[in-house]
């Protein structure tokens, strides 16, 4: 926003505007000369310019020390300058094609006009937000807009984050139903503050930080381990990503709605984590869509307010806030300082109007489609490429061990080094060599996770086809740059371990 910060506000057309403020000038009249405005005693426009360059330096003095050695060695450490929709450019004016999109927050795009366009509006409405005892306007519109898309909930509680929205989540679900286990699913990721860290299904995550609540995790997709659970009592809820974003593991057809009939004959909730899957990503507006549930309670945030603002919701059934806010006393048993600030809620009214206007659900589960198909047609292309997963334009693909004796001992190094390895050996030169941004979708497993913008056209489909046809058909020479720097990163797993 440096441009519209330089030159003015952004008018409701989405058009930047100059400046109409006037002030008084030494007569007391209107106008003034130009003098006589007031001076900013703030340039943020100045002051990035003055340090660009200085990111990684600051990371490793200030912040988190291990993210710039993790950039460097992998060759990520870049200077972005500026983005837009699908794309990043650095401070060489290299374009990058962004398939991670801030891992799912960047649904819109980068930047999206719409969005950036309301905030201008919302700040120079000069509201009185945040009054704390008062009932702002932008959060009941914003909630009635969400629960359009979800008419069998009832009411929504605002937060700040994911892990914020799925925290609500865990007390609504133990306070309603009187109960204290909350189930959860290997391999789950529901966040990393201590509650959601409890009914993470991650170990790495986890190490360290005990005790957590006790609650019990169950394999994904697995309905007997469900029933046994239930059997034993005590269960509020489940709690379950309707696709997994470690790994992107769809459930097995059926799963979720045979759950839910079996939850609700023991009287507990179903909660579905819709953090990184709702507002389009996986082709319907809600991944829960495509399984015919109705869950109690769901959480949302990331995309929720087009990147800009951080932003979770917890939307649930009217009896569950009926009990939690029993009463007058209750009031504020469950609240944050910043939830429904402003800002928050106006960027996401505009997300959810550009995803309608724009027809970006649709065009998630038509490219989506499309992408997968391309990638699924190269299964039999290359030996290492075992399986492609996911719904719209959430995207896995698996890799496993070649049958030929020429791939066989390059992978087995890898494996013996560190799981995983191969698909950061993919991610790698898709960055490097065609600007390509991707992720490893988890600790060792060797699956690449694509989230691009829903913004997204044929015309990026083609290009990570082509991208990525030219990294497989590298790795599967067994010999080249690739494979060497497959070796270093061997070296390092080896030095960790």
């Amino acid at each position: 926003m440096g441009s519209a910060i330089e030159s003015g506000a952004v008018g409701s057309g989405g058009t930047v505007e100059p400046e109409r403020a006037t002030v008084a000038d030494d007569a007391g009249s209107p106008g003034g000369s130009p003098a006589s405005l007031p001076q900013p005693g703030f340039d943020l426009a100045a002051l990035i310019k003055e340090r660009t360059g200085e990111a990684h330096q600051l990371q490793a003095q200030m912040l988190n020390p291990q993210l710039p050695r993790m950039l460097h060695t992998i060759g990520f450490d870049r200077t972005y300058v500026r983005a837009e929709g699908a794309y990043m450019y650095d401070d060489q004016g290299n374009e990058y094609l962004d398939f991670l999109s801030g891992f799912g927050v960047f649904g819109l795009g980068r930047n999206h006009p719409t969005v950036r366009a309301a905030l201008h509006q919302v700040l120079d409405a000069q509201l009185a937000d945040l009054v704390q005892f008062d009932s702002p306007l932008l959060a009941g519109l914003l909630a009635e807009k969400l629960l359009a898309r979800a008419p069998h909930l009832g009411r929504v509680y605002f937060g700040n984050s994911g892990t914020e929205a799925v925290e609500a989540a865990l007390k609504f679900a133990r306070y309603a139903t009187g109960r204290g286990r909350i189930l959860y699913c290997d391999h789950a990721f529901h966040g990393l503050t201590t509650g959601s860290l409890s009914v993470n299904g991650e170990d790495e995550f986890r190490r360290g930080f005990d005790p957590l609540l006790p609650d019990t995790m169950i394999p994904f997709g697995d309905l007997e381990a469900l029933e046994r659970e239930l059997a034993r009592g005590g269960v509020a809820a489940l709690l379950i990503e309707p696709i997994q974003g470690k790994g992107v593991y769809v459930p097995p057809p059926g799963f979720l709605k045979a759950a839910q009939e079996r939850l609700r004959a023991h009287g507990a909730l179903l909660i579905c984590d819709e953090v990184q899957t709702g507002l389009g990503r996986t082709g319907k507006f809600f991944a829960y869509e495509h399984e015919g549930v109705e869950p109690d309670i769901v959480t949302v945030a990331k995309a929720l307010s087009g990147g800009f603002v951080p932003v979770g919701a917890t939307m649930a059934k009217g009896w569950i806030f009926e009990k939690v806010y029993s009463s007058m006393d209750r009031v504020l048993v469950h609240d944050s300082t910043f939830g429904s600030n402003a800002p928050a809620m106006a960027a996401g009214l505009a997300a959810l109007t550009v995803l309608e206007d724009e027809k970006l659900v649709e065009n998630s589960a038509r490219i989506g489609g499309l992408l997968q198909a391309k990638l699924a047609e190269r299964i039999g292309r290359y030996e290492m490429l075992r399986e492609v997963r996911g719904r719209g334009l959430m995207i896995g693909f698996e890799f496993g061990k070649p049958s030929s004796l020429k791939l066989k001992a390059g992978w087995s190094t890898l494996q013996a080094a560190r799981q995983g390895l191969f698909a950061q050996m993919v991610v790698v030169p898709l960055f490097q060599r065609h600007r390509i941004l991707t992720q490893v979708s988890g600790d060792h497993i060797d699956v690449i996770k694509l989230l691009p913008p829903l913004t997204i056209t044929e015309a990026e489909v083609d290009r990570f086809i082509e991208a990525f046809d030219d990294v497989m058909a590298d790795a599967h020479r067994g010999t080249g740059l690739m494979w060497d720097f497959g070796r270093t990163l061997v070296k390092q797993a080896m030095r960790r371990g």
